[in-house]
């Protein structure tokens, strides 16, 4: 039954990339195949044998030590603000954000995070037969997360065609950074969250095959990878302690408007058609949640959180899928979740298009011409990672 609902979802997924791909004569059939059978070897690695799920839990447990640690800095600044045994997600999800954004500069600083995205990119580009540029892209947003990512290749923006243009933003908008896993994994099975972090990267891949297919000429593939102006240890420091605590307000301020506005909706919605919008959107996505596994009596539940994160953002579903997830099977649990870790929602296709705009006026332009197409492409990859882990449950 499995296969059967492997094959329906990526099926789905391939009709409606197949649907609006720029060039359906150049599909690569080939780099799609070897991806999607990496990605099934690698969650059944992952989730099936005794070492895959050593090292995943190793990693959860890294990630719970980092929080808390982090929790000793949050504890002294705003100690006894919250009641004994009480908890918030502000300070429990999101300010530890500040300590991990510091370790990633550390790890920058001393050339250890390049010299390993460097070379899984190189390595990746073996297995997807894609650029050096895309697969070293695919990794490092994976560590750094957009809109940051962009830096990296500040110098190459301004150069690239249309098309790899699209690809490296789906690539940003499909993957999370991994300032934001501690905080997912607050919120969802750490398990679920590492196996989302590695599919991710493929999922994106294959939908820039199928939406974006194109050959490089071996004069277009070279990376010049921007490097800041080393500054002092303790100035990197005090900027990575600042970028973390932006993320943290911006985060923060999203989701009091989003969860608000949302509220809002289901209160209109109750008053007027005596369902909730949650509801009613969770009968639009629950096709899409059966096509990828789920049981059809938990679809339209699943496809409400599915939709929230579309509308509003990861964090918003995630809350959600944490007050009803206890009362759903492991199936959909595990495949709702793998589909929740990722950046595919309105609010970040604006903060894509931003970004590279703020580098060059021209790209931006490109990217705002596309940012449907590319939110769409971003939307198929999570599905298709959901899919995948459902494989395997």
């Amino acid at each position: 039954m499995n296969f059967i609902f492997l094959i329906t979802g990526i099926l789905l997924v391939f009709v409606i990339a197949f649907l609006f791909s720029n060039n359906r004569k150049e599909i690569k059939y080939k780099r799609i195949l070897i991806m999607l059978a990496v990605q099934i070897v690698l969650v059944y690695f992952m989730m099936n044998t005794s070492i895959g799920l050593i090292a995943i839990t190793k990693v959860g447990v890294f990630f719970e030590k980092l929080m808390e640690i982090a929790d000793s800095g949050i504890q002294f600044v705003f100690g006894g603000m919250v009641n004994k045994g009480a908890t918030t997600f502000f300070f429990v999800a999101l300010l530890p954000l500040v300590f991990i954004s510091v370790l990633i500069g550390i790890l920058n600083y001393i050339k250890v995070l390049p010299f390993i995205i460097n070379y899984l990119g190189l390595f990746l580009s073996k297995i997807t037969g894609m650029g050096k540029l895309e697969s070293y892209f695919a990794v490092s947003t994976a560590a750094f997360g957009q809109p940051e990512v962009f830096l990296t290749i500040i110098k190459q923006i301004p150069l690239l065609s249309p098309k790899r243009l699209y690809t490296i933003c789906t690539s940003a908008m499909s993957a999370v950074s991994m300032a934001m896993v501690g905080a997912y994994m607050t919120m969802l099975e750490p398990k679920y969250v590492v196996t989302a972090v590695v599919l991710n990267i493929f999922s994106a891949l294959i939908i820039a095959n199928i939406i974006n297919p194109y050959d490089l000429e071996d004069n277009e593939d070279l990376i010049q990878i921007e490097e800041k102006e080393r500054v002092p240890f303790f100035q990197m420091v005090g900027e990575s302690v600042m970028d973390g605590f932006k993320i943290v307000i911006v985060v923060a301020a999203m989701l009091l408007g989003f969860i608000s506005l949302m509220e809002l909706i289901n209160v209109i919605f109750l008053g007027i058609f005596q369902v909730s919008f949650q509801t009613v959107i969770g009968y639009i996505f629950a096709p899409i949640a059966f096509l990828m596994g789920v049981p059809w009596a938990e679809a339209v539940q699943a496809g409400g959180i599915m939709a929230t994160k579309l509308v509003t953002n990861e964090f918003v579903a995630m809350l959600n899928f944490g007050e009803i997830s206890k009362h759903l099977s492991d199936k959909t649990v595990a495949i709702v979740s793998v589909y929740l870790v990722s950046f595919a929602n309105f609010g970040t296709v604006g903060i894509v298009a931003g970004s590279i705009k703020s580098i060059s006026e021209k790209q931006g332009s490109y990217v705002s011409k596309f940012a449907l197409k590319l939110l769409l492409g971003a939307t198929l990859a999570s599905v298709i990672s959901g899919t995948i882990m459902g494989v395997v449950i």
